[in-house]
């Protein structure tokens, strides 16, 4: 088991580093060793790792493709989208003040064209706010579990997660240990995760509140 596992480690360098490198990622040797190949890139998948066809390219513990930034979201840069997406609050939130305070002080010196162009900005800003607010309130949560979006959105049609319970978030290592990796993890290196095994998965579904929050928190 060790050395399948550093042997799959090695082989999965190997791809970060192609990928990494500028090169096609489609010319990594494969072996017959790992089952979890890509069709298209021709390179051995992790465990989380899933091909993005708008990318054209397999992303590290994929979470979501993200239209709006015109890349995936991974293992490489979640970090830096979720501070993104944090910065975007206070800059949307300023321009909301300040066209509130510019609309009261001068609603009366305008035309009420212009006055209903700024309440249907201000309504588009609010909404803004709102989803960026929902959305830093979600990529937290995914955080908190080590989980991602892609993962609980297709939860139930993913192999390694079919046979998990509902309840169970089956990489998380804790609340702290989980923010710390977040944070403060390397992106040089990639720690292959696995599944816990069926024995931690139903003392986990089947425990109390409180034993339930020691499992995922401690």
């Amino acid at each position: 088991m060790e050395e399948q596992k550093v042997g799959l480690q090695s082989r999965v360098h190997a791809t970060i580093s192609a990928l990494e490198s500028g090169n096609d990622a489609r010319t990594v040797k494969c072996d017959s060793s790992c089952d979890k190949l890509c069709s298209i890139c021709k390179v051995h998948k992790p465990l989380r790792a899933k091909h993005c066809h708008d990318c054209n390219k397999c992303v590290l513990k994929f979470d979501h493709h993200c239209h709006w930034l015109g890349t995936c979201v991974g293992y490489m840069n979640h970090r830096r989208f979720w501070w993104f997406v944090f910065c975007e609050i206070p800059l949307c939130f300023w321009t909301f003040v300040l066209y509130c305070t510019a609309f009261t002080e001068g609603k009366n010196s305008y035309t009420w064209l212009y006055n209903a162009l700024v309440v249907c900005l201000l309504v588009f800003l609010a909404l803004c706010l709102l989803f960026l607010a929902a959305l830093i309130v979600f990529h937290s949560y995914l955080i908190l579990t080590n989980q991602t979006t892609y993962e609980v959105i297709r939860r139930g049609r993913l192999y390694y997660m079919r046979n998990v319970p509902h309840n169970v978030k089956p990489f998380s290592k804790g609340y702290v240990r989980n923010v710390a990796n977040f944070c403060c993890g390397t992106r040089s290196f990639y720690y292959l995760e696995e599944v816990p095994s069926d024995d931690i998965l139903s003392a986990r579904a089947s425990s109390s509140f409180l034993q339930a929050l020691y499992f995922n928190c401690c």
